[in-house]
């Protein structure tokens, strides 16, 4: 089963990412630590933070709560370490908004070609849409950049 996310505030830039890998991953920017805690149990959701005091709470204490707690300050050594300490990998890589966490869905060029820049018509076959907020999404250079930096941070801890 793959692990689904919470992510504290104070590695918030984290969610966008492990959406990107495909991972369902929480971010609620109104929760307090109580809140966080509740929501990763319920759901059985790894929290990420860099708060020690969420790690030393009971519940993470007696191994009910599945908490990483997360060393480095920046982005890029923050993804390493999950990636390393959880194993995770890309297979799922990119099938989820990274803004809503929705599943996308696969949709035909005709039906969204209104809604395209010309050069991307042109030069994309294949687009994604986010049920909740109609984003669209397609293999461009923006995915290409977050590929590579994706595979690095995979491939620096393998």
């Amino acid at each position: 089963m793959e692990p689904k996310f919470i992510v504290d505030l104070n590695v918030g830039r984290l969610a966008k990412w492990l959406r990107a890998m495909g991972y369902d991953t929480l971010f609620p920017e109104e929760a307090g630590d109580n809140q966080l805690v509740r929501l990763a149990l319920l759901e059985n959701r790894v929290l990420l933070t860099r708060d020690q005091g969420i790690v030393q709470r009971r519940a993470a204490r007696l191994g009910q709560l599945k908490v990483v707690w997360l060393v480095s300050t920046d982005l890029a050594g923050q993804l390493q370490q999950v990636v390393r300490d959880l194993q995770l990998n890309l297979d799922g890589g990119f099938s989820r908004c990274v803004r809503c966490n929705v599943t996308l869905d696969l949709v035909a060029k005709e039906d969204v070609a209104h809604r395209l820049p010309p050069y991307v018509y042109q030069t994309q076959t294949q687009f994604m849409e986010c049920g909740q907020c109609q984003r669209l999404y397609w293999r461009g250079t923006h995915w290409v950049h977050m590929m590579s930096k994706l595979d690095r941070a995979c491939l620096r801890i393998a």
